[in-house]
């Protein structure tokens, strides 16, 4: 198991850097960028761009994750699916671009159907990455990828504040999102060459596109329970009400999401790897629990927080306050460890050849979400709206995660004990930082920007104290 396990560590550390990298340059353009917009610009991104993450998860229908998982790929099912994923980018290029004009006119927003033909021009080129990026993956090069994902982070948050400053309004927000799938693209042919040759054989990755079809399935679900929330609110409510549960969800959630795809990313190969083995598959996945809610767990706490003092400094190009984002904030913040550990799930089934169980637990929190939501959306005004439709994330995974840790039992002998064990460190962290905020607020004042940083230098201190903690455990049992 130690060589899994060194994989995993790597892949964690790596690719976790490259994440909370990303996320602290993409916070502060963020930050930067929410000077220089209306509510009503950020509310029309953020439609856009919802729509956008959906139709991206169709990329390649789902055969980078085959190509991953498979036992063992030829050169001749390599270059197939680079041409079969090529093929079915373009079409949802097509697809996407007669959209458009019918999205506008269904959000009353005249110019969404341009946004969008930028998203439907983005396909054919992001499609390019699928074949290099699995392959980058299946051979566990966690620094490259790390290095692609920084990188596009950069590009991307860079062209959001650029584009801003400038004056751009929405278009910074959708060029942005755009430039950063184009970015990985680029980074993955340099990091992974690949140089297809012209030839197509279906019956050599059939069993892939029929594997990938149903991973496809289950990522577009997942996609789609991540929007929907976005589509509904920004069609009931409008733009302007929509960008501040926006503000207060890409806050709470984004981080969280980084840390998903993370596990993603580096868990999967090596979940592959041991599917075959119980014993060594509930290894890697209790170890994969517990670096996940230590990098999560501080964040959330913090964010709770810091809620209220930051979303009072925040404010829109117009000088509107973001204040009416900070419950919410708090809500979601909570939801998103709980969804980042409910995440965890998905590899493991993936890995182990069970696509098509990941793809009806994504179905199963689509349907409680969208159904939550679109009855918050019929019942209450906005402003209620937007706290209740939060709740409605919270109030999802709890069911969920009880029914993941019955299937675990059931098919790999996982304990709940060892389960639990992961929450031990995060949670005295989280004591230590409550006691520290609270202390040092008493002390301070009640003056919105000495509460905000001292609230983030507590949570800095409390994953020193995580880092050190766990240093000082690897070296006992050495």
């Amino acid at each position: 198991m130690e060589e899994y396990r060194r994989h995993l560590d790597r892949g964690f550390n790596w690719l976790g850097g490259a994440a909370a990298v990303a996320r602290v340059i993409d916070l502060c353009c963020i930050l930067i960028v929410l000077l220089y917009l209306t509510k009503e610009q950020v509310g029309i991104a953020a439609l856009v761009v919802a729509f956008a993450a959906m139709i991206d998860a169709l990329d390649g229908l789902g055969t980078g994750d085959a190509l991953v998982q498979a036992s063992n790929v030829t050169s001749r099912q390599r270059d197939t699916v680079f041409w079969f994923n090529i093929g079915t980018a373009l079409l949802v290029a097509l697809v996407t671009a007669a959209f458009a004009p019918l999205a506008a006119a269904i959000f009353g927003i005249a110019g969404m159907a341009g946004y969008l033909l930028l998203v439907a021009a983005k396909q054919p080129l992001t499609a390019l990455a699928v074949v290099p990026m699995a392959m980058l993956n299946r051979s566990l090069a966690y620094e490259r990828i790390a290095l692609i994902n920084v990188t596009a982070s950069f590009v991307s948050a860079t062209t959001r504040a650029g584009l801003a400053i400038a004056g751009a309004g929405t278009w910074s927000l959708v060029v942005a999102y755009a430039a950063q799938g184009i970015m990985i693209a680029v980074g993955a042919w340099i990091a992974s060459p690949f140089r297809p040759s012209l030839c197509f054989d279906w019956r050599a990755i059939r069993p892939l596109a029929r594997f990938g079809t149903r991973s496809a399935s289950s990522t577009l679900f997942e996609q789609i329970f991540k929007n929907i929330d976005f589509l509904l609110i920004g069609w009931f409510y409008g733009a302007a009400p929509l960008a501040i549960y926006r503000v207060a969800f890409d806050l709470a959630m984004e981080p969280a999401m980084a840390v998903s795809t993370l596990i993603h990313r580096t868990a999967l190969p090596v979940f592959a790897r041991v599917a075959a083995a119980k014993e060594k598959l509930a290894e890697a996945l209790s170890w994969s629990l517990g670096r996940v809610v230590s990098l999560v767990a501080p964040l959330t706490a913090g964010l709770v927080l810091a809620a209220d003092p930051l979303m009072h400094l925040l404010r829109d190009s117009d000088g509107h306050s973001y204040a009416a984002a900070a419950l919410p904030l708090k809500i979601l913040a909570i939801a998103a460890l709980l969804r980042v550990t409910m995440q965890l799930l998905m590899p493991v089934l993936i890995g182990s050849g069970r696509p098509g169980m990941a793809a009806r637990l994504s179905g199963l929190t689509l349907l409680l979400l969208s159904g939550g939501v679109l009855a918050t959306c019929l019942i209450f005004p906005a402003p209620f709206g937007i706290t209740a439709a939060s709740l409605v994330w919270l109030l999802v995974y709890p069911p969920l995660m009880l029914w993941a840790v019955l299937y675990v039992k059931q098919h790999w002998d996982m304990q709940l004990y060892r389960l639990l064990q992961a929450f031990i460190v995060p949670l005295a962290g989280i004591a230590g930082l409550l006691i520290v905020v609270k202390g040092a607020q008493a002390m301070a004042g009640d003056e919105a920007h000495i509460a905000a940083f001292i609230v983030a230098g507590a949570t800095l201190a409390t994953y020193g104290g995580q880092y050190l903690w766990s240093r000082r455990a690897v070296q006992v049992s050495a």
